[in-house]
């Protein structure tokens, strides 16, 4: 009886020491799996056919770029919607973009991130509306890409395959839905992402609250811009529609809004305009 019971405790034992170990140590032997896996050579060629500023990032970039693709793909859930097939061209070309974000963080890119929805063409959101009075009306908006904070992110693919053609438009739904999820990492989708520390955020707080307030102003004047007007629709969009102009524009962004892009180069921790630009 002793035997038994002694044989049983070491079932036991050895069954709680394989979950703690597969808890605390196989996410990171798993990291070391992919990261160490070569690049797959399909997924290469759909980023040099595909995305044209690949070919002109610094080769350390392009390494640590790849990496993030392979961490990202081996996490992220891509989900066809409508009728949409979901195939690497579609998986590959979002997730580069994705990641040129989060290309020197360091983990896995968004962490929170479980799933992006691809829809052929635009797609439609249907939400409640409060109005001033207190209100509520049901609203449809037809929508290029939405971000939603519990681990989603919604595209529309024509408008993504559009957006690659043309890297001088400030304009890529991919930057800037991704944008998004990087800004709700701090709790909060405000423009105000997760910085390193107090002096960080009020940096950002005192340039971007200056920056924004002026796109509001030159919004109401319909004055011509470089940063999108949708970026005056509220801190968030403003943040977002800043990241898409810092990618594809960054030369005119250090120019006319100095100070913004220098917080922007802090926060991503790359300098766009040192990379030769694609004509």
């Amino acid at each position: 009886m002793e035997t038994r019971f002694l044989l049983a405790l070491l079932v036991l034992l050895l069954i709680v020491a394989g979950v703690i170990f597969r808890v605390a140590f196989w996410p990171a032997i798993r990291r070391r799996r992919i990261l160490s896996a070569p690049f797959p050579e399909h997924w290469q060629k759909i980023i040099q056919q595909r995305l044209s500023w690949y070919q002109h990032l610094p080769q350390e970039v392009q390494s640590l770029l790849r990496d993030q693709v392979k961490l990202f793909l081996s996490d992220k859930r891509f989900v066809g919607c409508a009728g949409q097939e979901i195939d690497d061209d579609i998986r590959v070309t979002i997730a580069t973009q994705a990641c040129l974000l989060t290309v020197n963080r360091s983990g896995s890119p968004y962490p929170a991130l479980r799933s992006v929805l691809v829809y052929p063409s635009t797609f439609v959101t249907t939400r409640e509306v409060r109005d001033e009075l207190g209100l509520v009306s049901t609203e449809r908006t037809a929508m290029l890409g939405e971000s939603w904070s519990h681990g989603k992110v919604v595209l529309a693919w024509d408008n993504v395959a559009h957006g690659v053609l043309n890297v001088h438009d400030g304009l890529n739904v991919v930057l800037h839905e991704f944008a998004h999820q990087l800004d709700h990492e701090s709790g909060a989708t405000n423009g105000a992402p997760l910085l390193d520390s107090a002096s960080d955020y009020k940096s950002w707080s005192d340039v971007f609250s200056r920056e924004f307030e002026r796109l509001q102003f030159q919004a109401d004047q319909r004055q011509a811009t470089l940063l999108d007007h949708y970026g005056a629709t509220n801190p968030a969009e403003f943040f977002a529609v800043a990241t898409e102009t810092f990618f594809e524009r960054p030369g005119e962004m250090a120019w006319r809004h100095r100070e913004l892009y220098l917080e922007m180069t802090k926060y991503y921790q790359l300098d766009p305009t040192g990379w030769a630009r694609p004509t």
